[in-house]
């Protein structure tokens, strides 16, 4: 995974609003799409560039396809992010 990728997939806010109902649980496109007012190619399009960040992952059942969050992405962000904390100690205390 590379940071460009995943944080050209976080800068759209319609791929961070798919990311949030990924969250409660994996869904189709079609169920995806039914949320918001553009094309199935268009949610396509967001689905490939959270795919290709390896944000979300794909997995076939039946004639569908699911699409579910890749925590282990998020984390290894979040580990980053970190590294920029101020907070030392106690939390409730500021550097």
């Amino acid at each position: 995974m590379g940071f460009q990728e995943t944080f050209k997939a976080l800068s759209d806010p319609v791929r961070r609003d798919i990311l949030v109902m990924l969250k409660e649980d994996k869904k189709s496109a079609g169920e995806i799409g039914e949320k918001f007012d553009m094309t199935g190619a268009t949610i396509s399009y967001h689905l490939s560039i959270l795919k290709k960040a390896d944000l979300i992952r794909e997995s076939k059942f039946k004639n569908f396809i699911y699409y579910e969050l890749n925590a282990s992405v998020f984390e290894e962000v979040m580990l980053w992010f970190s590294q920029f904390s101020t907070f030392k100690g106690d939390e409730n205390e500021r550097k």
